[in-house]
């Protein structure tokens, strides 16, 4: 299955992606934000990711979790570049009936089998990157 995003400059170093599907996100880091930056969004990816795994997961054990937050830490290389080197996902949930055992399951189970970002992150992948020239405007 691809998936697929174009991505578009709208100046300094702001971009918007859109989806097949019509929905955006806005990627930017310019020194006036009013997105998040790549990494940021990386971060936001692996969180709710794996969250949405977790509600899962929560419901059909029948033990529905009524709140939910995750804090995700990432800390990077000092040199370019400047990759991840160690991710913190804290999950922070309860619910009627939801015990830390199984709550820890369900995250085990989605960060080590069902995350797609996670499973991404941990894995070699290749990406290849290819260059074409755009028409230019008159």
């Amino acid at each position: 299955m691809k998936k697929s995003m174009n991505v578009t400059w709208l100046g300094e170093h702001r971009f918007v992606g859109v989806n097949p599907s019509g929905q955006q996100l806005l990627i930017d880091n310019s020194p006036t934000k009013i997105g998040v930056s790549p990494m940021d969004a990386l971060l936001g990816a692996l969180a709710t990711c794996t969250a949405v795994d977790v509600v899962d997961i929560m419901a059909k054990r029948r033990t529905p979790l009524t709140s939910y937050r995750i804090e995700v830490e990432g800390e990077r290389a000092e040199t370019h570049p400047k990759r991840y080197t160690h991710i913190t996902v804290r999950h922070i949930a309860g619910g009627s009936g939801v015990m830390l055992d199984a709550l820890t399951k369900a995250v085990h189970l989605s960060h080590e089998k069902y995350c797609s970002v996670a499973a991404s992150l941990n894995a070699e992948m290749s990406v290849e990157a290819v260059v074409e020239e755009s028409a230019v405007p008159s």
